[in-house]
C-alpha cells in the first residue's frame, strides 16, 4: 500500500500521473455517505436537540442532521434530549435542562402541508440565561429538507459562536466506478451527491469558483491533461487550456476572473495565469524546476505553489505580478498540496514524515506547524469557507475515506462511503 501511495503522490506532484491514476483509482464508489465523528474538543458548547415534533412521519430526520453537523464542527457537545416532548411553541423549563448540563436547547416541528411541501420550524434557547435566541421557519419540498437542516445548523452555529456556519455549503470530489470517473457535487456532510460529469477518462483537481457557480477541473479525455470550466447549474463547460504538453492544477483568483495553472507548453512545468474565459496565458514562474499546485491567497496578493527548486518539493509564494519566489515551508523535507484558509490565517498541506503522508497546518502569522492526523495516506486538503474545518482524502484500514478535521485535529469526521476510491475533494464557498 505504501509503495502505491508514494508513487501516487510523487507522480501527482510531477504531473506525470495519467497511468498512476488509471491504476490507483478503482472499486465501486457510493454517492451516499455515513458521517462518523470521533475525538473530543477542548471547549464545546453542550447543546440538547429535541426530536422535531412530527419528524417520525417526515422523509428526513431534521434534528439528527443538525446534530451531526454541529458535532462535526468540533464546537458542540450533544446533551441527551430523549423523550423531550417539545416544539418551537413550547416554553421549556430551563432549570431542568441546566441540570442535564445543557447550555442551549433546540426545539422544532415538521408538518406536511396540503400542497405536499413541508413546513419546518425551529427555536433556539439559551438555557443558562433563560433567553429565547430566535427561530426560523421554512416551507420546502421534500428534496430540500436536508438543506433546511443544514441552514438550521448554520443559524445555531452563528448564534452560539458568533461565526458563520458552513453546513449549507457544498463539496466536490471525484470517484471511479464501473470503468467511469465521476465528478460529484454533494452537501458539506457528503450526502445528496449529484454527478456533474461522467467520463471514461480520469477527472482530477476540481476547484470551485469564488461565487460557487463554476468548477474548474482537469480531464484526460484528450488522452492528456486539459483544463475545463464547468457551469454547475447548466452542466455546460468551456475549454480553458489545451496547449502542447500538460495543462493542470487550476486555481481561481479571488475575483474569479483569472486562473493560475501549470503548463508544460514551453518545456518543464511552470506556473501561468490565464483568463477564466481562456486565451493566451501569461507566464508567472521561470525556473529549471517543476512548479505546480498554485493557490491564491484570499486577498490576491500572493500565489502559493509547490516547487522542487531547492532539491525536494517545498511550498513557496510569489506575487501574481511575478518576482522572486519566497520559500514558506521549512519543517520537513517533502511538502505538497497547499491550501489557504479563507480568513488568511492558516496554510494546510501534506508533509511526508518517516514515509507517511500526513495533513499539517501552519499558522502563517507565527510559522507554527502542527500535524493534524496520525494516518499515512492523506492528500488534497481544503478549508471550509468559514475557515473552521479542513476536508481531505485518506486511507483508513485499507479503505479510501473522505474526512473532515478541526484545525486542532481534535475532532474528525469520516464522510467515506461503503467502498471504492474517493479523491480530490474541494470545499465550495458560502452561498450567495
Amino acid at each position: 500500500m505504501m509503495k502505491r501511495l508514494t508513487s501516487r503522490l510523487t507522480e501527482r506532484f510531477f504531473l506525470f500521473f495519467f497511468s498512476a491514476w488509471m491504476l490507483c483509482i478503482g472499486g465501486v464508489a457510493s454517492a451516499e455517505f455515513r458521517v462518523e465523528v470521533s475525538g473530543v474538543g477542548l471547549t464545546q458548547v453542550p447543546i440538547a436537540l429535541a426530536t422535531f415534533k412530527g419528524e417520525a412521519n417526515a422523509p428526513q430526520k431534521i434534528a439528527s442532521i443538525v446534530q451531526a453537523d454541529l458535532e462535526r464542527s468540533g464546537q458542540f457537545r450533544p446533551v441527551d434530549a430523549t423523550n423531550a416532548n417539545l416544539d418551537e411553541t413550547s416554553r421549556p423549563d430551563v432549570s431542568t435542562w441546566r441540570q442535564k448540563g445543557a447550555d442551549a436547547l433546540v426545539t422544532g416541528s415538521i408538518t406536511r402541508l396540503l400542497d405536499g411541501r413541508y413546513d419546518v420550524r425551529m427555536r433556539l434557547w439559551d438555557v443558562v440565561r433563560g433567553q429565547d435566541l430566535g427561530g426560523q421557519s421554512y416551507g420546502v419540498v421534500a428534496n430540500d429538507l436536508r438543506l433546511v437542516a443544514h441552514r438550521i445548523a448554520d443559524f445555531i452555529h452563528e448564534k452560539l459562536t458568533g461565526e458563520k456556519g458552513a453546513f449549507s455549503t457544498r463539496i466536490a470530489y471525484v470517484t471511479k466506478a464501473n470503468g467511469f470517473y465521476n465528478l460529484w457535487i454533494a452537501d458539506a456532510d457528503g450526502e445528496n451527491a449529484q454527478s456533474a460529469l461522467r467520463s471514461a477518462e480520469p477527472i482530477i483537481s476540481p476547484a470551485w469558483s469564488p461565487n460557487g457557480l463554476q468548477i474548474a477541473y482537469v480531464s484526460f479525455e484528450a488522452r492528456k491533461p486539459v483544463i475545463f470550466v464547468h457551469d454547475v447549474a447548466t452542466g455546460r463547460r468551456r475549454l480553458i487550456a489545451n496547449f502542447k504538453g500538460s495543462n493542470s492544477a487550476p486555481a481561481w483568483s479571488p475575483d474569479g476572473k483569472t486562473l493560475a495553472v501549470t503548463l508544460s507548453r514551453d518545456g518543464g512545468s511552470q506556473l501561468f495565469l490565464i483568463s477564466a474565459n481562456g486565451g493566451e496565458p501569461q507566464r508567472l514562474t521561470r525556473s529549471n524546476a517543476i512548479d505546480t499546485e498554485p493557490v491564491f491567497t484570499p486577498d490576491g496578493r500572493f500565489i502559493y505553489f509547490v516547487s522542487d527548486r531547492g532539491g525536494a518539493p517545498q511550498i513557496y509564494r510569489v506575487p501574481p505580478s511575478g518576482g522572486n519566489p519566497e520559500r514558506v515551508t521549512f519543517t520537513g523535507t517533502y511538502n505538497i498540496s497547499p491550501s489557504l484558509s479563507r480568513d488568511g490565517r492558516w496554510l494546510a498541506y501534506i508533509s511526508r514524515v518517516n514515509g507517511a503522508y500526513r495533513l499539517h497546518a501552519m499558522e502563517l502569522a507565527t510559522g507554527t506547524v502542527s500535524a493534524l492526523t496520525d494516518t499515512s495516506a492523506d492528500e488534497s486538503p481544503g478549508f471550509s469557507p468559514n475557515s473552521r474545518m479542513i476536508i481531505y482524502a485518506t486511507q483508513q484500514n485499507g479503505r479510501e475515506a473522505l474526512m473532515t478535521t478541526t484545525l486542532d485535529g481534535k475532532i474528525k469526521a469520516r464522510l467515506g462511503g461503503q467502498g471504492g476510491d474517493i479523491r480530490e475533494p474541494d470545499w465550495g464557498p458560502m452561498p450567495k
